[in-house]
């Protein structure tokens, strides 16, 4: 691996850590936009390598600092845990069998629309 992709990689997480930490966000808005563009990764090993880093208890030390502070809620965190899990097998597997420019598009029109709601949408 030469030291720019290691160095990139660091920004990456780095910035997706702190994302994460403030708003919730990193993998999807921060990290596949940053593989693709930054690095040259296809779309599906992007998602695919966005998962895989969510893998390990990365959030852990900011869900400590937030269940310190009484902002989460178990429950509502384990029910989606398990769902996230089963519908991760069932959407990587519908990914995988759609081109990559549609997924990009699903994506791109995604993020498009949670943007514009957060924007002005309120609550």
């Amino acid at each position: 691996m030469e030291l720019l992709t290691f160095i990139l990689l660091i920004v990456i997480g780095l910035i997706a850590g702190i994302f994460s930490g403030m708003v919730g966000l990193g993998g999807g808005i921060v990290i596949i936009p940053a593989l693709i563009y930054l690095l040259g990764v296809d779309q599906h090993t992007a998602q695919g390598t966005s998962l895989a880093l969510m893998l390990p208890p990365i959030g852990l030390l900011a869900a400590i600092n937030y269940y310190k502070a009484g902002a989460i809620n178990l429950t509502y965190a384990a029910i989606i845990a398990v769902a996230f899990f089963i519908g991760g097998y069932f959407g990587s597997g519908f990914a995988l069998s759609l081109p990559e420019n549609v997924i990009r598009k699903v994506f791109a029109v995604f993020i498009i629309l949670m943007g514009i709601r957060m924007l002005f949408g309120g609550k």
